[in-house]
């Protein structure tokens, strides 16, 4: 479902958590969500520490897929700044901001276990 030839979802994958990581976002976790849906492979979440700071890391995270041949679905949430969303087919992107992450709770509502996730420390 990726909108690109060369790129796989795990390429895909690395080049969003190299983004994020590039703009300092924080609590990065990868999820692989290819037993419990049929939308995506990967579903990655990092924080911002303000709207600025959000919309600053989607934005990032769309301009290094762009530089490397991939184009992003949709970009929902831009505007406001307290949730983006980065659809790019088999790797869906949540960059939040801390409250707004920790009520919506996304790694719960997947029922993802913990020792099933990757988990990014910086």
């Amino acid at each position: 479902m990726l909108t690109h030839s060369m790129q796989t979802p795990v390429d895909v994958k690395a080049l969003v958590l190299e983004a994020l990581s590039d703009r300092k976002a924080r609590d990065i976790v990868a999820l692989d969500v290819t037993e419990i849906t049929t939308i995506a492979d990967h579903m990655i979440l990092g924080s911002g520490t303000s709207d600025r700071h959000v919309k600053s890391i989607a934005e990032h995270v769309v301009q290094i897929l762009r530089d490397h041949g991939v184009k992003a679905g949709g970009v929902e949430g831009a505007d406001l700044g307290e949730w983006v969303l980065v659809d790019i087919g088999d790797v869906i992107v949540h960059v939040m901001q801390p409250r707004v992450r920790e009520f919506y709770n996304l790694e719960k509502l997947w029922g993802i276990n913990e020792e099933l996730q990757a988990v990014i420390e910086h």
